[in-house]
């Protein structure tokens, strides 16, 4: 049996099917909106940078697109702020109208971003931020994260320490991720065989440390773990040589060397470090990662690089699998939650809770590198158990 069409519907079909191309092809050159709502000044303002240069030498790597799409930045200084939170975020969802959400660096302001994403239904990839609620208790389909959890480096550097040591003492600043990470370093160090005497702090962001290293000398636990970050970890690292602590009692802390090494000088070399990336990784990925950002930029790569690149990564993988329609929002996620990404850091895939599962290595101050000594754990993954996706 034959069916046979009219020549009047076979003229509305192609009608119809040129419609359908014109449509694709005026989507197809509408730019993706990406809000980068990222630190511009302040004490993360460097980290911030790092952040949005790596995010943008992907984009560059795809001829300036994502999911075949022309990308349009819209950037705002969150300043570091909680405060401003809201107001910011909901500036670049509701004014805006930007298609996906990134930021940030300040756990605190990134709580608030996360809030908004869920009440909007954006997406949000979240750069560095590494507050444990954000991808537990506050966990949504919406939200990911291409960083870490505080509680990940903590713990994976309190398994390192504990290689050496049978007593610490932390320092902190006094913050969700501050205490997130002390708590992460304390699991990983206690499981090792390792005992906590004492948590010291002081507000974030205050630079007074002095009477923190004193009651420190005082304790003399066989370790210490430090967690402060951006402008704070140079001045501490300083403070701790010069207080006479770097030989008498090894200091260990996750993000104490990352992208201040210079700064620091010699008062970091040879300090022990566990994160998820090192200058030193000798993979194909990481060293045509390296070279294309030292092409671009004239500077040599670091962690919150990789944490931005790998953003723009995973945005790309979700808009990919929909052509470029972000409006089929549920097939872009489920895209983003299968991925599996080849990140300079190495595989790179991703929790129920959409936190990152990847390698954590032993690193140790090397001139103006971290350089990978070892691996501490693999594919570690924040157990999150207040997530209920």
């Amino acid at each position: 049996m034959s069916t046979r069409f009219s020549s009047t519907t076979w003229t509305r079909v192609a009608a119809a099917l040129t419609l359908v191309a014109a449509g694709a092809a005026a989507h197809a050159a509408e730019p993706v909106k990406v809000g980068l709502m990222l630190p511009s000044s302040g004490t993360f303002a460097d980290l911030g940078k790092w952040t949005v240069d790596g995010f943008k030498l992907y984009v560059q790597q795809q001829g300036g697109k994502l999911g075949g799409r022309p990308v349009q930045y819209i950037t705002l200084d969150d300043e570091s702020d909680p405060s401003k939170a809201n107001e910011n975020a909901n500036k670049l969802v509701k004014r805006d109208k930007v298609d996906v959400l990134v930021g940030t660096i300040h756990s605190g302001v990134a709580l608030t971003m996360a809030k908004v994403a869920r009440e909007t239904r954006t997406i949000l990839i979240v750069p560095n931020a590494g507050a444990g609620e954000i991808t537990g208790a506050m966990c949504s389909p919406y939200v990911f994260r291409t960083s870490f959890s505080n509680w990940q480096p903590g713990y994976a550097t309190g398994l390192l320490a504990a290689k050496k040591h049978k007593t610490a003492v932390t320092i902190s600043w006094k913050y969700a991720a501050g205490d997130e990470s002390v708590q992460g370093f304390r699991q990983g160090f206690e499981k090792g065989g390792g005992k906590v005497l004492k948590d010291l702090s002081l507000p974030f962001p205050g630079v007074e440390f002095q009477p923190l290293l004193t009651e420190l000398a005082t304790i003399k636990p066989e370790a210490a773990y430090v967690f402060v970050a951006g402008a704070g970890q140079v001045k501490f690292v300083k403070d701790y040589a010069a207080a006479g602590l770097k030989d008498r009692i090894p200091l260990y802390g996750a993000f104490i060397t990352e992208g201040t090494l210079a700064a620091q000088g010699d008062a970091a070399q040879g300090l022990a470090t566990a994160l998820h990336y090192a200058d030193g990784l000798k993979i194909p990925r990481n060293e045509a990662f390296i070279a294309a950002h030292v092409k671009a930029y004239g500077t040599t790569p670091n962690l919150f690089a990789v944490q931005g690149y790998d953003s723009a990564q995973l945005y790309d993988v979700g808009l990919k699998a929909v052509n470029g329609d972000t409006k089929k929002k549920a097939e872009l996620i489920k895209a983003m939650q299968n991925a599996k990404l080849d990140s300079p850091r190495g595989p790179l895939t991703f929790s129920k809770s959409h936190n990152p599962v990847q390698n954590f290595y032993a690193r140790v101050a090397r001139g103006t590198e971290n350089v990978v000594t070892d691996v501490v754990a693999q594919n570690l993954a924040d157990p999150a158990p207040d997530c209920k996706p």
